[in-house]
């Protein structure tokens, strides 16, 4: 499972132990930690984890540069989007467009299962006294359960957009799954200058002042001074939704 086919030979077995996950992840950092954005993108799809690997897009204000250098490598790479029921519509018809243009074959939409929702959630309005619940019924959960069977994802995480992310690395072992951050260390800068040089189309809601996107009950416009994530969860001490905080009992 955790093979690397650049350093190990053929006939040895597949580790399966947590710890040896993160040896693994070690090598691999040593590898390849110094590459970033398409370079190591390209390393992580076609060499380390050829067909069990999968790219998890919100779709959102800087997604379109992450999807494109996908594109670019592999457009069969598993696209993963958590389709909570709670988006702007803009951000779904933005998903549309972003899957015509980089002609992705493995797009798939994950909703949160029907039973959770009548059980936790049958007003649709648990965001308002309890979002942590909220994003874990409808992102977490369906976000683990897809990516069963698959030995890394990839996101589109940045140390400038700053509290838990800050300290990023390019290549993280989650609960023995490798998680993949080409655009960690890339600053707001380089995301625009990706944007201009691969005519890359805004999302919908970016020029009205939304520079972080998640679900309308809990996104705002970001305000003169504040961060590009200041308009997500606003008052609430919240700054993650929870996939990127471990395994989905921990929310």
């Amino acid at each position: 499972m955790y093979r690397d086919p650049t350093t190990e030979p053929a006939d040895s077995g597949p580790p399966k132990a947590p710890s040896v996950a993160r040896s693994y992840a070690a090598a691999w950092d040593r590898a390849f930690g110094r590459l970033d954005g398409e370079a190591l993108l390209e390393a992580m799809i076609t060499r380390v984890f050829p067909g069990r690997i999968a790219l998890v897009s919100s779709f959102g204000a800087e997604a379109a540069v992450l999807l494109d250098m996908a594109a670019r490598i592999d457009r069969s790479v598993p696209v993963l989007f958590l389709d909570t029921g709670k988006h702007f519509d803009a951000t779904l018809t933005y998903r549309d467009i972003l899957a015509r243009r980089f002609g992705f074959t493995d797009l798939r939409n994950l909703r949160p299962d029907s039973a959770d929702l009548r059980h936790a959630d049958p007003d649709g309005n648990l965001h308002r006294h309890d979002p942590d619940a909220c994003c874990h019924i409808r992102k977490v959960v369906p976000l683990e359960r897809a990516l069963t069977g698959f030995d890394a994802w990839i996101t589109g995480r940045k140390r400038f957009q700053g509290a838990d992310r800050s300290r990023l690395g390019p290549i993280e072992v989650i609960d023995d799954r490798v998680k993949v951050n080409p655009l960690a260390g890339w600053t707001a800068g380089q995301v625009e200058d990706a944007f201009r040089h691969r005519s890359l189309p805004r999302h919908p809601l970016f020029e009205d002042g939304y520079r972080s996107i998640g679900c309308a009950p809990c996104t705002r416009r970001v305000t003169a001074g504040e961060d590009a994530r200041g308009g997500r969860w606003a008052g609430l001490g919240k700054t993650e939704c929870g996939i990127h905080r471990g395994a989905a009992a921990s929310g």
